[in-house]
């Protein structure tokens, strides 16, 4: 007989990195939840850009169910089917020739930003070791990667940091021409900054990026772990842009939910990862690539990602139709389902406090720092489903200005 448990359980028995939401979700399908109390919810959260085809995709269940009959897990002493099928994948959909699979987002970049480093050493000597990203820029938690993100707030408590890391301002070429010399190895950008408030990049300054990393012989790192696997309306953001970089992370929606990340590398730059440069214990495992396998297979369709875009105007439409009766927000920005509504200066730093009014009204948000409510939706959600998940995030908004008046 199992336990029960509480969500004050979680304030006796975890580590309090997290404050999560007050209810449990308990079972989902397709862009519903509902929690242990048979609430329900609209998911327009997606576990963080995730759940690209919602939650319980028949097709991932299958493809799961069928490899857990199989295979699980060997270690990378050994490769396997689906893993090498998922690569191909890859290779075949993108600019890429070789992958490296790893668990998560971090450890993408964390894997990118090590690649990088190495190649420039083995190429140019150990001087040219500079890393530059961007402030407001999120690559993840390894110390490597929450120092090159630039939010001091997730940094500061763990120095000493890794040093030969700079930051420029994200859109400002020329503050990034100010830091790209003859000893950077490489750039690390987001195509669109997820967590540092849903800011697409412009396109001259990813092609000026480009053209810098070219002319002082740097590699270029796209983190596409949020912006990746649909989410634009192009399979990788890149694309969109067609600005192609030195390596890629990937990882979130790339698994539907099931934990896996890569870099996509070109020939040339894959040769420095020689064996025994870098490992992982469960990067790459069967389950994993099964599941991978099957999210890119239903992703990477016309159908889809032309749906991504239909779907991106009924999200706006909406969100501005609410902003014209309640005046709440400045501006509603993103590509694709990667969507930020910024607050106006009347209810600044109060994302968080909109967050969870939405959850009371029945769909689930979620928050790209105090000013801005972020919506990373299922790539397949229903019209229905976001008129209604609209309807209750509009009811949410305006408990939230009657409290506050």
């Amino acid at each position: 007989m199992q336990q029960s448990v509480s969500r004050q359980d979680f304030d006796r028995w975890m580590v309090p990195a997290y404050s999560p939401a007050s209810f449990i979700p308990d079972r989902a399908e397709g862009s519903r939840l509902w929690d242990e109390n048979g609430k329900e919810y609209i998911d327009f959260a997606g576990g963080i850009a995730v759940n690209a085809l919602g939650h319980a995709h028949p097709d991932l269940q299958q493809a799961l169910q069928q490899q857990a009959a199989k295979l699980w897990h060997t270690g990378n002493g050994y490769t396997n089917a689906p893993i090498l099928r998922l690569a191909k994948q890859l290779i075949d959909a993108t600019f890429a020739d070789r992958v490296f699979f790893c668990n998560s987002g971090a450890e993408a970049n964390e894997a990118a930003l090590k690649l990088a480093r190495k190649y420039a050493h083995e190429q140019s000597g150990a001087e040219k070791s500079g890393i530059v990203a961007f402030n407001n820029a999120f690559h993840g938690r390894t110390l490597f990667t929450v120092t090159a993100g630039g939010q001091p707030a997730y940094s500061k408590d763990f120095a000493p940091l890794p040093p030969a890391i700079d930051h420029a301002i994200f859109n400002d070429l020329d503050s990034a021409a100010r830091l790209i010399n003859a000893q950077t190895a490489a750039v690390i950008v987001e195509p669109i900054q997820g967590e540092g408030g849903v800011v697409p990049a412009d396109p001259a300054f990813l092609r000026g990026l480009r053209a810098l990393c070219d002319c002082h012989n740097a590699l270029l790192i796209f983190d596409e772990v949020q912006s990746g696997v649909g989410r634009t309306g192009a399979l990788y953001a890149y694309m969109h842009y067609g600005v192609t970089p030195d390596i890629l992370s990937t990882a979130k929606a790339l698994g539907g939910g099931f934990p896996i990340g890569a870099i996509l590398t070109t020939e040339k730059l894959a040769a420095t990862l020689n064996v025994g440069s870098h490992g992982t214990t469960y990067g790459g495992n069967p389950l994993a690539g099964a599941v991978g396998g099957k999210v890119l297979e239903l992703i990477n369709r016309p159908e889809v990602l032309e749906g991504v875009q239909l779907r991106h105007r009924w999200f706006t439409d909406g969100l501005n139709a609410i902003n014209q009766r309640l005046r709440l927000f400045k501006e509603v920005r993103g590509l694709g389902l990667l969507i930020g509504a910024v607050l106006n200066e009347d209810f600044s730093g109060r994302a968080k406090q909109i967050s969870l009014a939405a959850a009371e009204e029945g769909v689930m948000v979620l928050i790209a720092g105090a000013n801005v409510v972020r919506f990373a939706p299922s790539l397949i959600i229903s019209e229905q489903e976001v008129k209604e998940g609209l309807a209750r995030f509009e009811r949410a908004c305006e408990a939230l200005i009657k409290g506050a008046s």
